[in-house]
């Protein structure tokens, strides 16, 4: 017989049971959506449109920031590199689904000559700002590289 004032052991154990099993069912799922990596230089909106050709490189410095890299094979050139890779379940790899250079090419005088936002388009580097493919040349091979390091660093 039962009396009012004790204590059931198995309510307890039954009770302890079924917030596990709350907590376990609210929460477990929680870690597995998938998520969105930003890697790199953010670009802000109109930025771009903030560098007119023929500003100074102290102009794009205040506009862009400091570059990701800068290079001095055919004139000077900032870079500012991005990436976006998604993982569609938080324990699987992520996969890099854009990736980006912006090129600002300076003149001898330190002034903007040429912008350019690359990225890839059907397997090859494309040039969102010209709308064109690029053909070789010392500054593809800098652009190619960047794709293929990034790309090997993620693989």
């Amino acid at each position: 017989m039962r009396g009012k004032g004790r204590f059931s052991l198995g309510g307890a154990r039954r009770t302890t049971a079924a917030c596990f099993v709350v907590l376990v069912l609210g929460l477990g799922p929680g870690g597995c959506f998938g998520e969105t990596f930003q890697r790199g230089y953010m670009l802000p909106d109109g930025a771009l449109q903030q560098i007119p050709l023929g500003a100074s490189q102290e102009q794009v410095l205040i506009v862009l920031g400091t570059p990701s890299t800068v290079a001095t094979v055919s004139g000077e050139a900032f870079y500012y590199i991005s990436q976006r890779a998604e993982r569609p379940v938080s324990f699987m790899q992520s996969k890099v689904v854009d990736q980006r250079v912006i090129a600002v090419y300076f003149d001898r005088s330190r002034k903007v000559q040429r912008l350019a936002e690359y990225g890839m388009k059907d397997g090859k580097v494309f040039d969102f700002i010209s709308r064109t493919t690029p053909t070789g040349g010392a500054d593809m091979s800098i652009i190619n590289g960047f794709f293929r390091i990034i790309t090997d660093k993620t693989t």
